[in-house]
This record gives C-alpha cells, structure tokens and sequence, in this order.
C-alpha cells in the first residue's frame, strides 16, 4: 500500500508569501473541438510538496538538479511532534535519531494547516536547536508538513534563513510542504522525486510511502 503525502497543484493554491501565485489553465480543450486537452501551469520552484537544494540558500551551493535520486528514495521515518509551535531538540532525543536516517515531522500542521484556503502563519517549524541536532546526527533528509521547515516572520527575521543554512549547510535535504494526515508515526518506503529543472533552487515534487513492517 501506497500513501500519496503531497499536496495537489491547483489553480491559486496557498504559497509562502511573496512566491509566485500558482496559474492552472487549460489551453485546449476537447469539448471546444481540440484534438486534446492541454495546460499551461505557472509557479514558484518552491509551490506546494517541494524540495530544496543548496542553491536556495548559498550562492555556490548545489542545484537540484545535481540531486542523487537515493538521496530520497529508500527507507524513511515519520515521527509525530507533541510540542504544539515548533520541533525540539529536547524532543528529538526521545526518538534516537541514526546517521543516514530520513526524518519526516508530522506535526499538527498536517491536520490543521492544509484545511486552510489562505496562508497559516503560526505552522509548526523546526527550531534552530533542532537544526543543530539533526545536522550532528548526520540525517541524510529531513521532510516536514508545511511550506517551510523555519518559522514564519513578520519583521523577515533570519531564524528561517538559519534553519535552512543549518540543514543544508550539513549535506540534508529538505522536503517542504509534506501531508502526513494518513501517515502514523512508524518506519515507511519514501519515494519523493522532484522535477529535474536545470540550475534549481527547488522544484516541486511527488512523494509516497509505504509501510515497513
């Protein structure tokens, strides 16, 4: 069995503030006499279920599309976040956290967040601190169930812009905008690929799991 944990791209879905609006047209349609349908999609690297590379947050860093498929094909783990506003490194520590692992924060973003048709700015992040554990635990990615894994600033303060340097600065990659609803805490398959876009900063993508017994 299969759980698709990404979100579907539409027309004028919720984005980060600032990205590019989300744009699903249909260019030819069949009922209007085309020989097939046909649309023209319009959106930010970083819309929905995406990935983000290196490049997102340092000038020389690696692309997307120099991403190794393994680096989020195989097995995976999601673990569910009690702390209400962000993912702890205290918390962390209960779960024993391995070098090579891939983590996956399902938090009560997962439940509350996705059911709203506008931006939620109070979403579950993963603190600095945590940042720092993950990075010394040498996990290989880290996903979580909304649009970034920092929290959301009014004044654009930088606790995001750390999280993000954090991770990647360390070799992780990040998944963003994961719907773990259907998802228990427990140990899965993950197949998460995004779009191959050359010299990407991100790109969306399709990510599944399946349960390991």
């Amino acid at each position: 069995m299969w759980l698709d944990v990404s979100v579907p791209i539409k027309d004028n879905m919720v984005t980060w503030p600032g990205d590019p609006a989300v744009r699903v047209e249909r260019t030819a349609r069949m009922e209007d006499g085309d020989s097939a349908n046909i649309s023209s999609l319009s959106m930010g690297s970083h819309t929905g279920t995406h990935v983000d590379a290196p490049y997102h947050f340092f000038k020389g860093g690696s692309t997307l599309d120099r991403m190794p498929p393994d680096a989020l094909i195989g097995p995976a783990r999601v673990i569910e976040i009690r702390h209400r506003w962000e993912v702890t490194a205290d918390e962390l520590k209960e779960h024993r956290i391995r070098r090579g692992q891939r983590i996956l924060f399902k938090t009560r973003n997962s439940g509350r967040c996705w059911k709203s048709a506008g931006f939620v700015k109070d979403f579950v992040f993963i603190s600095p601190g945590a940042a720092r554990y993950l990075a010394q635990r040498r996990v290989r990615a880290v996903g979580i169930d909304y649009l970034s894994v920092g929290p959301y600033e009014e004044d654009g303060g930088q606790t995001g812009v750390e999280v993000h340097r954090i991770l990647l600065a360390s070799g992780i990659w990040i998944i963003e905008g994961l719907d773990l609803r259907k998802a228990g805490a427990g140990r899965y398959q993950l197949i998460c690929l995004p779009l191959r876009v050359f010299q990407s900063d991100g790109a969306p993508a399709r990510a599944v799991l399946s349960p390991l017994s």
